[in-house]
């Protein structure tokens, strides 16, 4: 069809004309005037995405870790207010039968000792939560050094490419050395109590956090951006602090989450070996080595306090992996 053909046939407002004769042919009454909005139509779109929202969002969909998150927090709460509960009895007090004088040795579960008490007397319920709260503190401080120190040595240490040499090496020496070795020595050198177990474990547990955050940084510290802060003259810190620890927030808090829980194996492993707390001193890992030697007797007195080491470790477990995949941006709806 030639151009003069087409335009005979559909002149220019041909479309127009059809159009407006078939608003004439529609009443009134179905349609309704819209007003113009000046300021509305300068707006541009807007999102309220959040990344922590959505992660957190995310994160209470799973309805597992809702699960253990809480009965982690049911069992926190309860290893705290259970000294102020009414009829609880000492952890540290060995207590005899008044029918016969003597210290109760081996008592099973009863009404007087719900969970037993050991070959001396003492109570295993009061010590049980005296201990839980004993191996708590010291995986929480021990997590807390190893994220600290970790976070701050790995970043140095694979962004100032300078000092990746001397890092590497220092890292080398003190990884080959045995921490189980490294433990005793400081332990044999000074005296054995809380703090001592404490600052044995967080001078040597930050060296796997340290080389794992440096790892990460070596891999996303030449993209784009980053070189571009850089050509900037933004500084070290603050191309650590706002491009680079962003994008390790997920695989931190798997790293965190699942620290408490191995300083309390750790614990529990210095006790077994006679490297832990005092005797005198209730900790989860006092009562499983007390309840190892009578294990066959006694079961109870291993069974409770491995329960409660069980739940502590499963339960962050669980939490820190649901929580590693809800602060991933790609899983955020």
């Amino acid at each position: 069809m030639s151009l003069n053909t087409y335009a005979k046939h559909f002149p220019p407002h041909a479309g127009a004309e059809k159009a407006e004769k078939l608003r004439s042919e529609i009443p009134d009454e179905l349609f309704e005037r819209a007003e113009f909005n000046e300021q509305a139509g300068e707006k541009g779109g807007y999102s309220n995405y959040s990344y922590w929202g959505s992660t957190l969002r995310t994160f209470t969909k799973n309805k597992v870790a809702m699960f253990f998150l809480g009965l982690l927090i049911l069992l926190l709460v309860f290893t705290f207010v259970q000294p102020l509960l009414p009829n609880q009895k000492n952890p540290t007090e060995i207590y005899k039968d008044p029918a016969t004088g003597r210290f109760y040795k081996n008592v099973a579960p009863c009404a007087e000792f719900w969970f037993g008490c050991n070959n001396i007397g003492q109570d295993i319920w009061s010590r049980l939560w005296s201990g839980t709260r004993t191996s708590l503190f010291i995986g929480v401080t021990v997590a807390f050094f190893e994220v600290v120190i970790g976070l701050v040595m790995g970043a140095i240490w694979g962004y100032v490419r300078r000092l990746d040499k001397l890092f590497t090496e220092i890292y080398n020496v003190l990884d080959n050395i045995p921490t189980t070795i490294i433990r005793m020595l400081i332990t044999y050198m000074m005296r054995p109590s809380l703090f001592t177990v404490t600052f044995v474990m967080c001078i040597t547990g930050w060296f796997g956090m340290a080389r794992f955050v440096r790892n990460q940084i070596v891999i996303i510290r030449d993209r784009e951006y980053n070189l571009a802060s850089r050509c900037l003259g933004t500084g070290t810190g603050r191309v650590i602090t706002r491009n680079l620890m962003p994008y390790l927030v997920s695989v931190i808090m798997l790293r965190v989450a699942l620290s408490i829980p191995s300083a309390i194996g750790t614990e529990v492993f210095l006790t077994y070996i006679g490297l832990g707390l005092p005797v005198s001193t209730p900790s989860l890992g006092n009562l499983i080595n007390e309840g190892k030697a009578v294990m066959m007797s006694y079961p109870y007195q291993l069974i409770f306090p491995a329960v409660i080491v069980s739940l502590i470790t499963i339960s962050f477990y669980m939490i820190g992996n649901a929580f590693s995949d809800a602060a991933d941006p790609r899983n955020h709806v």
